[in-house]
């Protein structure tokens, strides 16, 4: 809750609203859902993005919902415009998805937007693969991908 400001701050950064619904910032009741971690990521003491992992079965109609019990989904974004583009983003969510893989996660999906290549990318290079082909649905529309370890 403490970072409820810091987020508010990043989320109106040009670079963040471009892929991140922005318009509805987080609120307290967002920020208590047990279905979903969150995460400040600093380099240092800086704090420079934010990452979340969620369980794919907490909602019914989750479009992640038919992957294998367990499996978890994740979404982040650099807050920091200063941080942008110099491999910070890939080295935390490598360093999560290894932290999730050895808990026992079977499957990991993040679903970027279809016109993110920066995204895109870099999910790639960490063995995320489409599962399906872009999509519409309650946040807008994605590109569903998956890793396994």
């Amino acid at each position: 809750m403490d970072d409820l400001a810091l987020l508010t701050a990043w989320q109106s950064n040009p670079h963040v609203r471009e892929w991140w619904d922005a318009d509805v910032p987080y609120a307290e009741a967002d920020l208590a859902d047990p279905r979903v971690t969150r995460w400040i990521v600093s380099f240092g003491l800086r704090p420079f993005a934010f990452m979340q992992d969620y369980t794919v079965h907490g909602w019914e109609d989750h479009h992640f919902a038919h992957l294998p019990r367990g499996s978890q989904g994740v979404a982040q974004f650099i807050g920091d415009p200063g941080m942008v583009g110099i491999r910070h983003g890939s080295a935390f969510i490598e360093m999560r998805t290894r932290v999730l893989f050895d808990e026992g996660t079977p499957v990991i999906a993040t679903d970027p937007h279809p016109d993110n290549a920066r995204a895109i990318a870099v999910y790639k290079k960490l063995g995320f693969e489409p599962s399906g082909p872009p999509q519409e649905n309650g946040w807008g529309l994605i590109l569903p991908m998956t890793a396994r370890r």
